[in-house]
């Protein structure tokens, strides 16, 4: 390693653990590397970070967050809460399970970890703590299926994962489905277990008649994401714009249809995207220059011969690989994380003749676990913030839940075929 590229890591990961912005980070070690290694002249800092983001399909980014805000304003995710509760009743767990299903569902409209967290929380939390459900339990719960919208489609984490590395993200959208599905009831089976230790139950129990009305009025919900992902399925949209098809349908669901949605309502989401878009496009064009000094270092042929020559099992080497994602994701954002180590690891992947769709998968949701490990932690932070407690107070009922998303990702990495099958890259 040379005394350039061990400044530029060294600085990058300073610049980190004293909690600098993970933009600043990124644009101050490449910044300082240049100056030092005079590779280039620094006018390429600004033309790298305008490449970066230079991209017809980041565009779904801002489209998918307003898609899901307007869900949110518009009323769709209430009705969705509803249906939920209507169909679990009194059962053991119930408002977790109800809270849980919820934030699959929700994560299927809004493509955001975060924003699933704060979403369901506001309305579930209130309702669980009357309820008897310890605050500490009902934050750990939010925080790992609120970050089940960084791998249910559309996600924004998948699309910039496809992005960094060519992958085709119509294809991510699909193999993300059924493992999706798998943690979300993995959390659920958790949530029952330690809600049946402690006798926590649901709310009242429903009629068909209270079932079938909330069913109705949810209609309109649950055809967003079929909207969206089948329209990518079949053909019709691009996910760019399956996101610009999503903001109309929420806008002409929560503006005609609910009557939900005012004028300064929508003025707010229009603010809200536009910051969100910027802090997120930031990190995307300051990771653009700091993957490119990686590249002019030869850095990812350093970790294919570095892996290769410690062993010939694909197996075990992406195994290695969701460790040490594992490890970096409880203190580094996920996008930061996926554009700094997706084009390294692309190359790695390609020598053990492992699907890149395959691994983007694994990677988000390797990252969806570092969401709510701690000292990062940022779902779980969000959701314990939600609820008005500190994040120590969920740590006594975090690991369960930790543990069955780790046994669905190792389970992911045994038997690829559940996710290679459906994309056809098996």
């Amino acid at each position: 390693m040379s005394f350039e590229l061990a400044l530029l890591l060294g600085t990058f990961v300073f610049l980190v653990l004293i909690d600098a912005p993970i933009a600043v980070a990124l644009g101050l070690a490449s910044v300082l590397y240049l100056f030092i290694a005079d590779l280039a002249p620094m006018m390429v800092v600004a033309q790298r970070m305008i490449a970066g983001i230079d991209s017809f399909t980041l565009l779904a980014i801002p489209l998918f967050l307003m898609a899901g805000m307007l869900m949110v304003q518009g009323g769709l995710a209430p009705r969705i809460v509803n249906l939920c509760a209507a169909l679990v009743g009194r059962s053991t767990g119930g408002l977790a399970i109800v809270m849980i299903a919820a934030c699959m569902l929700f994560g299927s409209l809004s493509g955001s970890g975060v924003a699933d967290v704060v979403a369901i929380g506001t309305m579930m939390l209130p309702a669980m703590r009357e309820r008897g459900y310890h605050p500490g339990f009902s934050s750990a719960a939010l925080g790992c299926a609120g970050s089940l919208g960084t791998v249910i489609p559309p996600s924004i984490v998948l699309i910039v994962y496809g992005t960094a590395t060519n992958t085709s993200i119509g294809q991510l959208f699909i193999g993300a489905i059924i493992p999706g599905l798998m943690l979300g009831l993995a959390l659920m089976v958790v949530a029952w277990w330690i809600s049946r230790r402690h006798g926590w139950r649901g709310g009242e129990p429903a009629t068909g008649a209270v079932i079938g009305r909330a069913f109705i009025s949810a209609i309109p919900a649950l055809i967003a994401p079929l909207i969206i992902v089948g329209g990518i399925r079949a053909g019709i949209f691009t996910p760019t714009e399956a996101a610009g098809a999503g903001v109309v349908y929420a806008l002409l669901v929560g503006g005609l249809f609910y009557r939900s949605l005012s004028w300064e309502g929508f003025k707010g989401i229009l603010r809200d995207t536009t910051e969100m878009t910027g802090s997120i496009l930031l990190v995307i064009a300051s990771a653009s220059v700091f993957g490119w000094i990686l590249a002019a270092e030869q850095v990812p042929q350093l970790a294919v011969n570095g892996i290769l020559a410690m062993t010939d099992s694909g197996m075990v080497a992406l195994l290695l690989i969701m460790l040490i994602v594992l490890l970096l994701g409880t203190f580094m954002e996920s996008l930061a994380i996926i554009l700094i180590l997706a084009p390294i690891f692309v190359p790695v992947l390609a020598a053990y003749q492992i699907d890149p769709v395959y691994f983007g998968i694994l990677l988000c949701i390797n990252l969806a676990i570092g969401a709510n490990t701690p000292p990062l932690g940022i779902d779980l932070m969000a959701a314990c913030r939600t609820a008005g407690i500190p994040m120590s107070a969920s740590f006594r009922y975090l690991l369960p839940f930790l543990g069955a998303m780790v046994a669905v990702l190792v389970l992911l990495v045994l038997f690829p075929q559940i996710i290679t099958a459906v994309t056809g890259t098996s």
